[in-house]
């Protein structure tokens, strides 16, 4: 009896990966063992680019939070722990934005920490 192997299936495979790795440069977009290798490898830097996504994000929010606030002659840390004794719940996301926004609405709150 012949040995079945179910080619459609696994040129189904191949074909789903060099789909993925089209537009890579050299042997990264035709060739199947090249191509799975980056592929992959691509999958754990996205993985460990979502998170790392976030700590810059947090990075550049406290930069511009502590931008805005040393105009209005308080540093960041000040800011923050007024914020926290004063019982106001914003986040830093919501705050930087507001301080490159609308510097108005950023004033008035340095002004009720102050």
């Amino acid at each position: 009896m012949p040995r079945s192997v179910n080619h459609v299936a696994s040129r189904a495979r191949r074909k789903k990966i060099l789909k993925r790795v089209k537009g890579q440069f050299g042997a990264r977009k035709n060739v199947w063992t090249v191509a799975k290798n980056a592929y992959e490898k691509g999958l754990t830097y996205a993985f460990a680019d979502r998170r790392k996504k976030k700590r810059e994000f947090r990075a550049l929010w406290i930069q511009r939070i502590n931008a805005a606030a040393r105009l209005e002659g308080v540093s960041y840390s000040q800011l923050m722990g007024g914020l926290h004794k004063a019982g106001i719940e914003i986040n830093r996301k919501t705050l930087a934005y507001l301080a490159v926004s609308n510097p108005e609405a950023f004033k008035a709150i340095v002004e009720k920490v102050k």
